[in-house]
């Protein structure tokens, strides 16, 4: 994370305020992915997908959430102490939890945590306050061919917030792009078309009962929303999160593959290899990380499960 969130104090009441308001829990400035050129990546909470390997487990539930990071504890216990709620207490291990259930979002935990163990994911934003931390790279967005990508969570679920962000971004003449699983109402995603230069789509999984046993949702919906934006002639690159044991048999790899190259409007493949980076974020959250014992693909696997798509559809990728 590379915008700190204090930048801007936690006020639950701020999702309240004239206009519309998004929750955001991070933007990353002078990313080299996901779209091209320089960009600045914002990422909006909430997502109806829960896929078993997320990166970024903060980004699933649309509502600010408590995480605490263990390691820079100092166990001072003041969290407890000034808890209004009592809703800090040692668990049944010796180390500090957090009932989530009790907690309401006062912030007095994090406000009074000098050591940064505690923090709130997610700040209410305008429109406007979003734009002036894209605003501050335009230079390089020009240089560079980049611009800026709203992503996830699924950054449709904010569809008001969302739209007034691209529309202001295209009013400053930046390219967008606009990161997606693809469930999402046509009607959200249609409305997007004007205002998005780039969708790129995650495809999780060809077979609908084992992308509804790996996400909790079925895949026809997402499917079908890709090819309705390629016949209306949206662009798009496809990317398939590449997930050892889960989705990288060769008869997956060769079904996304070829749904990808009967895209009109395709502009690539990427095979986005599988990493444990987010694993920590689960125990922060107090969540469970389904795929602890998942080891990531060797360089090699990845090579040639990239040239495996490579003979079925063309500007195959490897990263985003």
């Amino acid at each position: 994370m590379n915008w700190k969130q204090r930048q801007h104090t936690f006020r639950l009441s701020d999702r309240d305020r004239p206009g519309p308001t998004g929750l955001v829990f991070d933007i990353q400035r002078f990313a080299v992915h996901d779209g091209g050129g320089i960009r600045t990546l914002v990422f909006l909470k909430g997502c109806p997908l829960r896929c078993q390997w997320c990166q970024n487990p903060e980004s699933m539930f649309l509502g600010p959430e408590i995480l605490r990071i263990p390691h820079n504890c100092i166990s001072c216990v003041k969290c407890m102490t000034l808890c209004p709620q009592k809703a800090i207490c040692y668990d049944g291990g010796g180390e500090i939890g957090i009932d989530r259930v009790r907690c309401d979002l006062c912030g007095d935990c994090v406000t009074s945590c000098y050591a940064g163990s505690m923090t709130i994911v997610g700040r209410y934003l305008t429109a406007g306050e979003v734009m002036e931390e894209v605003d501050r790279d335009r230079k390089f967005y020009a240089e560079s061919g980049g611009g800026v990508t709203f992503s996830g969570g699924e950054p449709t679920s904010q569809p008001d917030f969302l739209l007034s962000c691209l529309r202001a971004a295209k009013a400053r003449g930046l390219h967008t792009a606009v990161e997606t699983c693809g469930h999402a109402p046509w009607e959200t995603l249609a409305a997007l078309r004007d205002v998005v230069d780039l969708f790129l789509c995650d495809i999780k999984h060809m077979d609908t009962a084992r992308h509804r046993e790996l996400t909790g949702m079925p895949n026809e919906r997402i499917l079908d929303n890709i090819a309705r934006l390629s016949q209306a002639g949206s662009a798009l690159r496809l990317r398939l999160p590449l997930v050892p044991g889960v989705n990288d048999s060769e008869a997956n790899i060769v079904a996304s593959a070829q749904f990808a190259a009967a895209l009109p409007t395709l502009e690539g493949f990427d095979i986005l290899p599988y990493h444990r980076l987010g694993e920590a974020k689960w125990r922060q959250l107090g969540r469970v990380y389904p795929m602890h014992d998942v080891a990531p693909h060797t360089r090699e696997d990845v090579l040639a499960k990239a040239c495996l798509a490579g003979q079925h559809v063309g500007g195959v990728g490897i990263g985003g």
